[in-house]
């Protein structure tokens, strides 16, 4: 089973512009409050290494695996915490019409730990994905 955290939002502005702020992975921490210190390449298998830090959390260095990718639309990676734990992580872009869209940004937790991981931290982690939702339509909308 899996269990979600996501934040949507509305953003004015093209998906060009959206997409230009989350493809700069190493100045994500211009913009990004929850994710620092990020570096990698967006490809197919390609690996991303971040600071995560999540508020009531530790915080961690992630290495993960990009599973998805499609310019201006989305990027996912993948992150295998454990034998019984797995996380996706996801940043989705809709255009509803040219300079309007909607942005999504999100948590996918599966396998036996995913579940008590998500009971217990659901709304540190909601927090997180809305302060990292608010920031980039701050961003998006100014440049």
């Amino acid at each position: 089973m899996n269990f979600k955290v996501e934040k949507r939002i509305g953003v004015r502005a093209p998906s060009e512009r959206i997409w230009e702020v989350i493809a700069d992975l190493p100045h994500w921490d211009r913009w990004n409050p929850v994710e620092t210190e990020v570096s990698g390449a967006i490809a197919f298998g390609g690996e991303i290494v971040l600071t995560e830090r999540i508020e009531g959390l530790p915080e961690r260095r992630v290495a993960a695996r990009v599973a998805d990718w499609q310019p201006r639309a989305q990027l996912v990676w993948h992150e295998k915490r454990g034998f019984l734990f797995n996380a996706i992580r996801y940043y989705e872009i809709e255009e509803l019409e040219p300079g309007s869209c909607i942005v999504a940004n999100g948590f996918i937790f599966s396998g036996f730990f995913g579940e008590g991981f998500h009971d217990k931290h659901r709304r540190a982690i909601r927090a997180g994905c809305e302060a990292i939702a608010e920031s980039l339509k701050t961003t998006a909308e100014s440049g």
